[in-house]
């Protein structure tokens, strides 16, 4: 299952670089492709607005 990124993203650019399969794109909001997402959960680990989480 992909994660998500909420509108509580800040748009730091943390979480890009921690992405080992490039599949969070930028935006005002960042955005995971969950094509391309293998759910390894980095992400989520060093969002600092705790905004990426499991999608449901």
């Amino acid at each position: 299952m992909a994660h998500k990124i909420s509108e509580d993203c800040a748009a730091c650019g943390t979480c890009i670089s921690e992405c080992p399969v490039g599949a969070i794109a930028e935006g005002d909001i960042y955005s995971i492709d969950p094509a391309i997402c293998i759910d390894c959960g980095t992400c989520a680990g060093v969002c600092p607005m705790g905004a990426i989480a499991p999608e449901e």
